[in-house]
C-alpha cells in the first residue's frame, strides 16, 4: 500500500477517488505549467517579427524576456504567501486570470514601451505559478510516485515550449495581423484551467496543516501565527534558501541559455527555413520530455544530487554538436542536449519540494526558482549582445551574427557552475540543509 507523509489510507492506490482526485490535482498543475511555458516562449518565438513591428533590435525585443525574469521573483513570493496562507485554489484562479488578462494586452500592444510593460506585468503572473504547481501537483502524492510525477511535471514546460513552436508555424504571419494571433491564442486555454481548479478541493497536505494551525494555536489568529511560523522558518531556513536560491540560478543560466537564442541562431546564422526550425525544436523538446520524465523515475533509485551531476556533466560534453553543427545534423545533438538540460530540470520539483518546510513549501520552492531566474535574468540579452560582436556576412541584406559563441560559451560556464554546486551539496550545504524537514528522505 502506497501511503503519503500522512499515512492516510485513503491514498492507497486502489481507492479510485482517491487516485482520480490525484490525477487530477496534478492534471490541473501540469497544463498550467505547459501553458505558462507557452506564453512565455511565444516572444522569443517571434522576436524577429517584434523587431520589425515596434523598429527596434532583436537585443532590445530580449528585453521582454528579461522582464519577465525579473519581475517572477515578485509573483512568486507575492502568490508564494498567499498560497501558503490561504489555500492553492484562489491564488492559482487569480493567477490564470492574470494570464489571460496579459497575454490578451500583449497582443494589442501598439508601441514598444506598452510590450515591455505587459511583459513585466507578465512576470509577476507567471512567477506565481510554479510553486503553487509544484505543491498542488505532488504534495498529497504517495512518496514512491514522486520521482516520476515530478518529471513528468517538470516536462510541462518542454511541452508548453514544443506547442509554442508548433502553434507560432500556424499563427505567425498567416493573416495580416502577423504575429498577434499567437499571443490571442495564449490567452484561451487558462479559460479551462480555472474552471478545472474550481472543481478540485484544496489539497489534502495543505487541509491537515491548517487544522493543526488552528488547534495549535487556538487562542490566537491564523494569520498571526502564520507569521510567526515564517519567522521561524526563516532563522531556521535562510541558509537553506540561498542554496537553493543559487541552485536555481545555474540551472535557469543552462536552460535559458541553451534555449532562448536557439531558433535565432538556426534561422539567422545557419540559414535554416521556418520548417526545419520548427522541426528541430520539435525534436529538441521531445528529447527534453524524454530525459526528464526518464530521470525524474530514476532520481527515485539513483538519488537527486548524482542524477542532477550526471545530466550537467553531458550536456557539456555535448554543447558543440549543439552549438556548431550546421546541417540537419543538429537535431540529433539537439535531441541528447535537451535530454540532459531538461532530465536535470526533472528531478528538481520533488527536489525543492523534498527541501522545503512544509508549511512554507510554495514560497519557498516557488521563491528559490524565481529569484534563481531573477539572476538570470539578462541571460538571453547577454547571448545577444556577445552574439553581435562577431558579426556575419549579410544574407538577403539581413544582418547576421555568430550567436553560436555566446550560446556555447554561456551555456558551458553555468553548466560547469552548476555541477559544482552540485556536487559541493553532497559535502557542504546537503547536510545542513536536510534536517527537520518532513519530506527530506534519503536522496
Amino acid at each position: 500500500m502506497a501511503k503519503n507523509d500522512y499515512n492516510n489510507n485513503n491514498t492507497r492506490w486502489s481507492n479510485r477517488i482517491m487516485l482520480l482526485t490525484m490525477w487530477s490535482f496534478f492534471g490541473v498543475a501540469f497544463f498550467a505549467w505547459t501553458w505558462d511555458a507557452f506564453d512565455f516562449f511565444t516572444v522569443s518565438l517571434t522576436a524577429s517579427d517584434l523587431a520589425t513591428t515596434f523598429d527596434k533590435s532583436v537585443t532590445d525585443i530580449t528585453w521582454g524576456i528579461t522582464l519577465v525574469l525579473m519581475f517572477r521573483s515578485v509573483g512568486s513570493i507575492l502568490f508564494g504567501i498567499a498560497s501558503d496562507r490561504y489555500g492553492r485554489k484562489w491564488p492559482f484562479v487569480v493567477n490564470n486570470l492574470l494570464f489571460i488578462v496579459l497575454e490578451l494586452g500583449t497582443g494589442f500592444c501598439r508601441t514598444y514601451s506598452e510590450f515591455l510593460a505587459c511583459r513585466a506585468l507578465f512576470g509577476v503572473a507567471m512567477g506565481g505559478l510554479y510553486g503553487n504547481a509544484a505543491a498542488t501537483a505532488l504534495e498529497d502524492l504517495p512518496v514512491e510516485a514522486r520521482g516520476l510525477m515530478s518529471g513528468m511535471l517538470q516536462q510541462g514546460y518542454a511541452f508548453g515550449y514544443l506547442l509554442a513552436a508548433a502553434f507560432a508555424r500556424g499563427l505567425v504571419n498567416t493573416t495580416r495581423h502577423g504575429w498577434r494571433p499567437l499571443f490571442w491564442f495564449g490567452a484561451c486555454p487558462p479559460v479551462l484551467f480555472i474552471v478545472w481548479r474550481l472543481l478540485l478541493p484544496e489539497t489534502q497536505a495543505y487541509q491537515q496543516r491548517e487544522s493543526v494551525r488552528r488547534t495549535a494555536h487556538a487562542n490566537t489568529t491564523v494569520s498571526k501565527t502564520f507569521v510567526e511560523e515564517g519567522k521561524v522558518a526563516l532563522r531556521r531556513h535562510w541558509l537553506l534558501l540561498t542554496y537553493l536560491v543559487l541552485l536555481m540560478a545555474g540551472f535557469n543560466f543552462m536552460s535559458h541559455g541553451s534555449q532562448d537564442l536557439y531558433p535565432t541562431l538556426l534561422s539567422s546564422q545557419y540559414g535554416f527555413g521556418p520548417t526545419s526550425v520548427t522541426v528541430t525544436q520539435v525534436v529538441a523538446n521531445l528529447g527534453a520530455m524524454l530525459g526528464g520524465t526518464l530521470v525524474g523515475f530514476s532520481s527515485q533509485t539513483l538519488g537527486r544530487r548524482l542524477s542532477i551531476i550526471a545530466m550537467c556533466v553531458m550536456g557539456g560534453c555535448l554543447l558543440y554538436p549543439y552549438t556548431f553543427v550546421s546541417s540537419t545534423a543538429v537535431m540529433a545533438a539537439a535531441f541528447f542536449e535537451q535530454f540532459c538540460v531538461q532530465g536535470a530540470w526533472g528531478v528538481i520539483p520533488i527536489h525543492l519540494s523534498e527541501l522545503s518546510p512544509g508549511a512554507f513549501r510554495t514560497f519557498v520552492v516557488g521563491t528559490s526558482y524565481q529569484l534563481g531566474n531573477l539572476i538570470s535574468s539578462a541571460s538571453s540579452t547577454i547571448e545577444s549582445t556577445i552574439g553581435e560582436r562577431f558579426p556575419l556576412p549579410p544574407r538577403n541584406g539581413k544582418a547576421r551574427y555568430d550567436y553560436g559563441k555566446s550560446t556555447a560559451d554561456g551555456t558551458l560556464t553555468w553548466i560547469t557552475m552548476k555541477t559544482g554546486w552540485a556536487l559541493s551539496s553532497l559535502f557542504v550545504a546537503w547536510p545542513a540543509c536536510i534536517k527537520d524537514h518532513s519530506w527530506a528522505g534519503t536522496r
